[in-house]
């Protein structure tokens, strides 16, 4: 159970960083790149085995890390917006009530069994994460407003079903710090492509507060994926408990930093979606 909490402490760490960047006025993009080069680099010394690119690009799993580098970017770039716009709860439950989607998955493609009261415990983590990002002043929700978190919740969706494939499928022990560091290193390389096509028109600009901000953000990024796998193999829990045990834990920690932290206005139905996900955990872990 070290490594799953150890993967919350990390997750909610990020959301915490990314309302930190809206405070400091840091560039958001440039530190994202920056933080996916010093996660890439956490792996790359955590990892003792040959990192030749002939020794990568023969594993099963290679295909896996680039496509999640492209998906990791994107999301990590809608999860910083809607923490901006919204706060640190809205972006957290948007991003974590994506486990629904590695759970039923879970059900479905291996053969995993949930205990009836594991059910209502992943149930009610769906309503606590939906009553935590309830928010008062917009009581008439329009399309607009929506498609950030969607957008966010089908991407976050995806990323944790692919991790849970290549761990069940194709990872061993040794493996996983360099698969973690391969999915950063990947994302890494399609900001920079981006943001070389901008510099066509937009020169480049070295800002240390950027920088800075990717370091105090990478660090933490690095270590929620390879805890999370970590979990995952530890055979302590099924996957789809972990996702939700994972998921519900951030959304309820990453609640409170916000209130503690940034003097975020929580409502009753807030605190009802807080108080859901302590139940939900409870039954999720114990039963």
């Amino acid at each position: 159970m070290i490594y799953l909490a150890l993967s919350i402490l990390s997750s909610t760490l990020i959301f915490v960083v990314f309302k930190l960047f809206d405070v400091y006025k840091i560039q958001t993009l440039y530190a994202i790149i920056t933080n996916y080069v010093v996660a890439c680099s956490v792996g790359l010394l955590l990892y003792d085995g040959p990192v030749g690119v002939s020794d990568l690009t023969g594993k099963s799993w290679f295909i896996g890390p680039v496509l999640l580098g492209v998906l990791f970017i994107v999301i990590f770039n809608l999860m910083a917006k809607t923490a901006q716009v919204s706060g640190v709860s809205v972006a957290s439950v948007a991003t974590k009530m994506s486990l629904a989607i590695p759970v039923v998955m879970g059900v479905l493609l291996y053969d995993e069994h949930l205990s009836l009261l594991q059910i209502i415990g992943i149930v009610l983590a769906l309503v606590a994460v939906y009553l935590a990002s309830i928010k008062e002043k917009n009581i008439v929700i329009s399309k607009k407003a929506l498609i950030l978190p969607l957008l966010v919740f089908l991407g976050s969706g995806v990323i944790d079903t692919s991790i849970q494939y290549f761990e069940e499928m194709h990872l061993t022990n040794q493996e996983i710090p360099v698969f973690s560091s391969m999915i950063f290193g990947f994302a890494a390389l399609t900001g920079f492509i981006f943001i070389g096509i901008r510099a066509v028109k937009t020169p480049l600009r070295v800002n240390i507060k950027n920088i800075l901000g990717g370091i105090a953000l990478g660090v933490p990024n690095y270590f929620s994926i390879f805890f999370l796998i970590q979990a995952l193999r530890s055979d302590i829990l099924g996957s789809a408990a972990i996702f939700t045990l994972n998921n519900v834990a951030i959304v309820m920690f990453s609640t409170i930093l916000g209130i503690l932290l940034f003097k975020e206005k929580l409502s009753s139905k807030n605190w009802s979606g807080v108080a859901l996900a302590v139940l939900s955990i409870i039954l999720v872990a114990l039963f």
